[in-house]
């Protein structure tokens, strides 16, 4: 079954990944910090080729990955990932780039499903599984070009937006700018990894915080698309309907060139009908200079502030605020919903208080039973008995099992898709009432904490306001806390507005340039 890649949870010497320690020193390019205009600068210029990018991202898993700082990132590694680079090589020389990623090592969060690499969702339940296609979105960048060069880390079943930690991999995916501190979850391990420069850019998922939180943790920008404009098919669900996936890098320009590739219409995933009647032709046309200027942007403190918020990330957000400003943006401040509280309220006839909702056995049997006969497991049950899970996930999957009304005649569920609805109309009406093109607010409200620390506030400010609406969201690096501790921007819209955001952010992004790469994985040469 392995025939194709390693599980990095092996040591390294089992892994046999020093034969990539030792790749030619004499390469002509620098690959940390590049970005995808530079990689196809060099392959046209001649001073790099396909190999050489990929042996040099292989080089820095091996020597940052499970050793040195031991970033602990990455479950799965494609051993062919150099023979697929000669292959391109061979190609580009007869007839030019497969497509817009060509030769793009990516690294791939392991709910997304590869045909040719195991697919964990970090569950020890799932181990050696091969599914028997590859998920849409992983389809679309290996047919643009891209190579997937390793499967991420994640918190087990995204369950959790704190920490990545998984059965699959022992330990802690670590962040590289600050070892002792969390990713965030559950893309953690994509972060961590795009973060490192073990790879040029990645994807995750995001069902209330997981592409936006891990990219603010590690520096790094990550689109949370509009609901219906990307496609989760498959990608392991939690809860789908609010599952996102997407792309996480580190630059706006990056970022927007996978994105392009991405979005649209996938007849898999029945939430994409529309995708295709409102995705722009060419969303790497919205990057345009100077894109703050003229813009009327919000501040919505309700995202954000609480007794516990941390007083850094409060100076850090008014900076950017400032610098947004001064790049001719009208900044409203503050911009707020009405009665909030009752907007979101989730109550049964009368008032009277109703069960929650709880998808996720539902979401997760459905997806295995359309798996047949291909599928590693069946149930939550089955999961439970096996015993092949991480312990903190243990309560989630016994909670869940205990669900017995799918989610679509379940009162709780009902009421919350009516309060979705009232709560999009209230976001729509604050920004057409103020005239906005955008709201913004700190990504996260607090550093990122300690490893196996749960009890210090997270301050994770994502799950309430783009998953709920299933607007759009960008998250941008804005500054550092405690001199080195990351901390990002969210640009929040309407429905649809991605290509607003994105000028926004990348206007906000070239005016400061906060991105840095982390001191823990220096160039190796």
């Amino acid at each position: 079954m392995y025939t194709r890649h390693v599980t990095l949870a092996l040591s390294v010497a089992a892994c046999s990944l020093p034969v990539y320690v030792h790749a030619q020193r004499s390469m002509p390019f620098r690959i940390e910090e590049t970005t995808i205009a530079t990689v196809h600068r060099a392959f046209r210029s001649k001073s790099l080729t396909c190999r050489q990018l990929v042996r040099g991202y292989l080089d820095r898993i091996a020597a940052y990955d499970k050793r040195g700082p031991a970033i602990n990132a990455l479950i799965t590694l494609d051993t062919t990932a150099l023979t697929i680079a000669d292959s391109l090589d061979r190609r580009y020389a007869s007839s030019g780039p497969v497509g817009p990623l060509h030769c793009i090592p990516m690294i791939v969060k392991d709910n997304f499903e590869t045909h040719d690499l195991q697919t964990t969702a970090g569950s020890l339940s799932l181990e050696g599984w091969l599914p028997s296609r590859d998920a849409t979105m992983v389809g679309r960048v290996r047919a643009a070009g891209a190579i997937v060069l390793a499967k991420s880390n994640l918190a087990e079943w995204a369950f959790t937006p704190y920490e990545t930690v998984s059965s699959i991999l022992p330990g802690y995916t670590k962040n590289p700018y600050a070892l002792d501190r969390v990713t965030a979850g559950s893309s953690g391990g994509t972060a961590a990894a795009i973060a490192a420069n073990e790879g040029e850019v990645g994807l995750g998922t995001d069902t209330g915080n997981s592409i936006r939180g891990p990219s603010a943790h590690n520096a790094l920008v990550g689109i949370r698309s509009t609901m219906g404009l990307t496609s989760r098919a498959g990608v392991v669900p939690l809860a789908t309907g609010a599952d996102v996936a997407g792309p996480m890098a580190r630059t706006v320009a990056d970022a927007v060139a996978v994105f392009q590739v991405v979005a649209g219409t996938d007849p898999a995933d029945p939430v994409t009908a529309d995708a295709n009647a409102h995705r722009a032709a060419d969303y790497n046309r919205f990057l345009v200079p100077g894109g703050l200027e003229g813009a009327r942007i919000g501040v919505l403190r309700q995202a954000y502030e609480r007794p516990t918020t941390d007083s850094e990330v409060v100076t850090v957000f008014a900076r950017a605020v400032s610098a947004m400003r001064a790049q001719g943006a009208t900044i409203v401040d503050p911009a707020g919903i009405d009665s909030l509280t009752a907007v979101l309220r989730v109550t049964g006839a009368g008032g009277a208080p109703l069960p929650g909702c709880n998808p996720f056995k539902y979401d997760l049997e459905r997806y295995f039973a359309a798996r047949g006969e291909n599928a590693p497991v069946k149930t939550i049950r089955e999961i439970l008995r096996s015993g092949n899970y991480h312990p903190t996930t243990q309560l989630r999957l016994q909670t869940a099992d205990t669900v017995t009304v799918p989610p679509e005649a379940h009162p709780g569920c009902i009421a919350r898709e009516a309060m979705r609805v009232r709560f999009r109309a209230a976001v729509v009406q604050l920004m057409d009432s103020l005239r906005l093109d955008a709201l913004v607010y700190p990504t996260w409200s607090n550093p990122p904490r300690l490893i196996g620390d749960l009890n210090t506030p997270h301050g994770d400010n994502s799950q309430l306001f783009s998953p709920t609406t299933g607007f759009p969201a960008i998250t941008v690096p804005m500054g550092y806390t405690r001199g080195s501790l990351p901390a990002g921007i969210t640009f929040f819209g309407r429905p649809w507005s991605e290509g607003r955001l994105i000028t926004l952010a990348y206007g906000f992004e070239q005016a400061t340039h906060h991105r840095r790469a982390p001191a823990s994985a220096p160039p190796l040469h």
